[in-house]
């Protein structure tokens, strides 16, 4: 009797292009580089893609967890599905292949599962801390968003300065719009693309707490630069950047979100914050800064300390907020790379200079370290951790898993 032919069924990894804001965060933490991007979609390349899953976790919407269970020879292909607007249908002829294949063989399971390969790919936490408050996510996507009223807009940064930061306030009126300090929320701007789409949306990080930029009211905040030069420092025009920046007091913006589960703030009052961040990447360190100013009184006794980069003073978004803190409130330390006559100095350079303080929080289970900005601060801020650490007697090999298993080392680097 012959055998049956063995029929190749995979389970495809894809992602989902409705709900996907384009933040790139799964290609960055994918350990093997099977995803990719063009100017439509993030996409997973099925010939390269060994299931391991370490780009679920990160995710802040959840459009990376969709598969589809497909005859291995017909895999969607990298092209099809930088074309889609939506995810296809599950073919019901690679199940019903699977399912006969699974009964020739007497097998019980008609699923498959990932590799079982073991891979610790994310530099940072992909849980929140114990003690973060639950968070709401998705409540509004690209299908059903919802509309928030501008109340105020304000450029933060000199009006001499190169670099324009606008802080950039929305009103969601009575409409439940929940959010925790560390979230993210997504503006779709209006128009469309060159090829008559409309745009995707873009993602901008709260820089107000869970109450709201003005305590009690519905409303959020976004630290927006104006997007004039792209990575390659060519001229260019962000989309979204500049739309957002020309608002005027009463125009509506359509929100989708909120977004983020992981980089949350410890709720616990005793929990100490090492805050390390540039440019607008300053907006979660403001947000978790002002909820625990607010509290202050109510038995908040944890430290905050916190390392700003940015190319001068005048660049800096909320400089003079920030030098009016109070000193036993935060500990506050500037870096600025491009002063007049001043050697350039960076994020990781004024944390070597206060190596002795950033030791004893390292040595304390209840800090939580918080980096956010350009991609390119990402590994001098860890080197300069690790050299902090083994300085001061701590085992940084082992000191920097446990910190990424207990929820206590985010990064939020673009």
């Amino acid at each position: 009797m012959n055998a049956p032919v063995p029929i190749e069924v995979l389970r495809q990894h894809l992602i989902d292009p409705e709900i996907c804001i384009r933040c790139n965060t799964c290609e960055e933490t994918c350990p093997i580089d099977a995803i990719t991007h063009d100017d439509n979609n993030y996409v997973v390349k099925a010939d390269v893609c060994n299931g391991c899953m370490a780009c679920v976790s990160p995710c802040p919407t959840g459009a990376i967890d969709n598969w589809r269970t497909v005859l291995k020879a017909d895999a969607y292909s990298i092209d099809e599905q930088f074309s889609w607007d939506e995810l296809p249908a599950q073919n019901t002829t690679a199940n019903a292949a699977l399912d006969a294949t699974a009964q020739a063989n007497g097998d019980d399971e008609t699923g498959e599962t990932a590799s079982g390969i073991e891979v610790d790919a994310a530099r940072g936490s992909t849980v929140p801390p114990w003690s973060a408050a639950k968070p709401y996510v998705n409540l509004y996507t690209h299908k059903a968003p919802t509309t928030a009223t501008v109340v105020g807009n304000y450029r933060l940064t000199d009006e001499l300065a190169d670099s324009d930061i606008h802080h950039i306030v929305l009103d969601f009126g009575t409409l439940p719009f929940p959010v925790l300090e560390g979230q993210s929320i997504g503006i779709l701007p209006p128009g469309t693309t060159k090829d008559g789409k409309p745009h995707h949306a873009r993602q901008y990080s709260l820089a107000s707490p869970r109450d709201g930029e003005r305590p009690r009211y519905n409303n959020v905040s976004l630290t927006v630069k104006r997007v004039t030069r792209d990575y390659q420092d060519n001229a260019t025009d962000g989309v979204c950047s500049n739309y957002l920046c020309d608002l005027k007091k009463g125009d509506k913006v359509t929100v989708i979100g909120p977004f983020g589960s992981t980089f949350l703030m410890p709720n616990h009052p005793d929990s100490h914050l090492l805050m390390i961040c540039t440019g607008t990447g300053s907006a979660p360190m403001r947000a978790m800064t002002e909820y625990r100013r607010r509290r202050r009184l109510k038995g908040a006794t944890g430290k905050l300390m916190l390392f700003f980069g940015a190319r001068t003073k005048e660049e800096l978004p909320y400089f003079g907020p920030l030098t009016n803190l109070p000193k036993d409130f935060i500990d506050t330390n500037l870096a600025f790379s491009r002063t007049p006559g001043q050697p350039k100095r960076y994020v990781q350079d004024a944390m070597r200079e206060r190596a002795v303080d950033i030791a004893q929080l390292l040595k304390s289970d209840g800090t939580y370290i918080y980096v956010c900005g350009l991609k390119g601060m990402e590994d001098g801020v860890l080197q300069a951790l690790q050299e902090i650490a083994e300085r001061n007697g701590l085992d940084w090999a082992t000191l920097w898993p446990r910190l990424r298993r207990e929820g206590r080392l985010h990064l939020e680097t673009y």
